[in-house]
């Protein structure tokens, strides 16, 4: 065997937060670093035994499947309502919803909002990929405009649509969150970021600050008709236009 292959040192393990089933998301897709990171934390934090994972229809609908804690999969847009539930049930948990934005800022609009409004002491991962990925492709609230989707085939008309929703802003004005933040996943650095972002969040519910939304910029190659690298350019380029990098609240 050659001496610099036998040298070689592993640099990458799988979190043992994670089970070793295989992740049915599109090739390119963000959703698995991010199911990544959300392990590798649950990891750093020793966490993982009293974790509660919940996901509603979507992307993450199997998310259960890839978790080694314990998980509940719920009714579409109702996953900060069932999170709430379950940790005033059980506050001793750490509970935290994984929900795109067709999910979280359309369909679950009002449980999304107050249970932002009353602190609920949960951490939300919103995965913004600007479609409804799962579904077929159709226009969500954070669509941009002009971006053709399975029923905007001539692109996001905001005279018929309204325009792209900023959610995080929107939660952003209320008093009770203690840390909003928008991230990205289209370089290393941003990877990085996203995972201090992430880490930090869980942080925050672990000292019982209260409530954290994590936005993370998604690809959706497969609805986008992009590959994997146009993806990530296009969140880089264009997505990050409308919906701007960085920290809205941080009251740790």
């Amino acid at each position: 065997m050659p001496t610099d292959i036998a040298n070689m040192v592993k640099v990458f393990e799988r979190p043992a937060s994670l089970t070793g089933a295989r992740f049915t998301y599109c090739p390119g897709c963000s959703h698995g670093v991010i199911t990544r990171i959300i392990g590798q934390t649950l990891d750093e934090l020793g966490i993982a035994e009293r974790t509660i994972g919940l996901a509603p229809v979507g992307c993450s609908v199997f998310a259960y499947l890839w978790y080694k804690c314990d998980a509940l999969q719920v009714a579409h847009g109702r996953a900060s309502a069932v999170a709430t539930g379950v940790k005033r049930a059980r506050p001793e948990s750490i509970v935290f919803s994984y929900q795109g934005d067709g999910d979280f800022a359309s369909i679950g609009t009002a449980e999304s909002i107050h249970a932002a409004n009353r602190g609920e002491n949960i951490t939300v991962i919103f995965v913004n990929n600007q479609i409804y990925g799962m579904t077929g492709g159709e226009l969500a609230p954070t669509t941009l405009v002009d971006q053709k989707t399975s029923t905007t085939p001539d692109g996001r008309d905001p005279t018929l649509f309204g325009y792209p929703i900023r959610f995080s802003e929107v939660i952003a004005q209320l008093d009770a969150p203690a840390y909003i933040t928008r991230q990205a996943l289209y370089d290393t650095k941003r990877i990085n970021d996203t995972t201090a972002a992430i880490k930090k969040a869980f942080e925050y519910q672990v000292e019982g600050k209260g409530y954290s939304l994590v936005e993370i910029l998604s690809t959706c190659p497969t609805n986008w008709r992009m590959t994997p690298l146009q993806s990530n350019e296009h969140v880089e380029n264009v997505v990050t236009e409308v919906f701007p990098l960085g920290d809205l609240i941080d009251r740790g």
